[in-house]
């Protein structure tokens, strides 16, 4: 199943797709699930409900996806745990040494945006990077995860393309100001459910475009850290809770580790692309331009 988080008549709401096809659920039938938390707290029931209306959907609910508003697949996520030099090769292009331990920070609901929804390049700064990556989002609360059971808590995954603000991150030893400006982690366009990939989202290609050019192609194949081990790790910490989302790391070829640096610039068009996943499409714009267009 896939499903996406929307605009319909000034509302957010959950779409589900049937086939190229965009299904409002507010319109499709009473008692479905009015958006994504609700859709992940009611299991196997509400997937159950969906599908059932989705065979029975009245015209007024189908959409083009073309012509949809989207929002972030989830829109305010409880937490959101990132993991940086999660691909040797990023690591080693990064000058860093490969951890043992996977390198965790946070970003907050303030920074993302959906599919098709402009990135912000800051007026602090020129230097916002892409970063393609998949993003697992938790369907089961869990503390203590066993890395053999944690799967078992991921309700599907998302494509993420986490824009970096480069000097910023930098300032600092701690990353979080570099990684949490507004406007600058795009989040979508739909949640695909575990069910209909392989497991952990394992032996995918991840393909990052800037204008059409590929700047990053790698297999999920190559994280240091799979999905089940970072569940596993990080619930020994901290509790997961459905709707947070774990931003699982980029692959090498990013723009700050270039000779010379590639930094995104508006009016460039960024595509993040995994296969089976999705394609999650963005332009970049100014942020002075973007206020005066408010």
């Amino acid at each position: 199943m896939r499903l996406a988080t929307i605009l319909s008549d000034g509302k957010p709401v959950l779409a589900a797709y049937r086939g190229q096809e965009l299904i409002d659920l507010a319109k499709a039938g009473p008692g479905l699930p009015a958006d994504m938390l609700a859709f992940l707290l009611g299991g196997e029931a509400a997937r159950t409900a969906i599908a059932k209306a989705l065979d029975a959907a009245p015209a007024a609910a189908v959409l083009d996806p073309e012509r949809t508003t989207f929002l972030p697949v989830v829109p305010r996520p409880g937490k959101i745990i990132c993991v940086g030099l999660n691909y040797a090769d990023h690591s080693a292009e990064s000058g860093f040494k490969q951890p043992d331990y996977p390198t965790l920070f946070g970003r907050f609901a303030t920074s993302l945006i959906g599919h098709k929804a402009p990135l912000i390049r800051p007026d602090l700064s020129d230097q916002l990077d892409y970063e393609g990556e998949i993003a697992a989002v938790i369907g089961r609360r869990g503390k203590h995860v066993s890395k053999a059971n944690a799967l078992d808590h991921v309700a599907g995954y998302a494509v993420f393309n986490e824009g970096s603000v480069r000097d910023y991150q930098f300032k600092a030893p701690q990353w979080t100001v570099g990684k949490n400006f507004d406007g600058t982690g795009a989040f979508g366009p739909a949640l695909v459910t575990a069910d209909e990939l392989p497991p952990g989202a394992r032996g995918l290609r991840l393909t990052t475009r800037l204008n059409g050019e590929t700047v990053q192609s790698a297999s999920t194949d190559d994280m240091v850290f799979d999905v089940a081990s970072l569940i596993a790790i990080i619930s020994e910490a901290i509790t997961l809770e459905p709707g947070d989302v774990i931003v699982t790391g980029t692959p090498a070829g990013v723009g700050v580790a270039r000779k010379p640096q590639l930094f995104m610039k508006p009016g460039d068009v960024c595509e993040v692309e995994v296969e089976g996943i999705g394609l999650l499409v963005n332009p970049i714009a100014q942020e002075a331009a973007e206020r005066a267009a408010a």
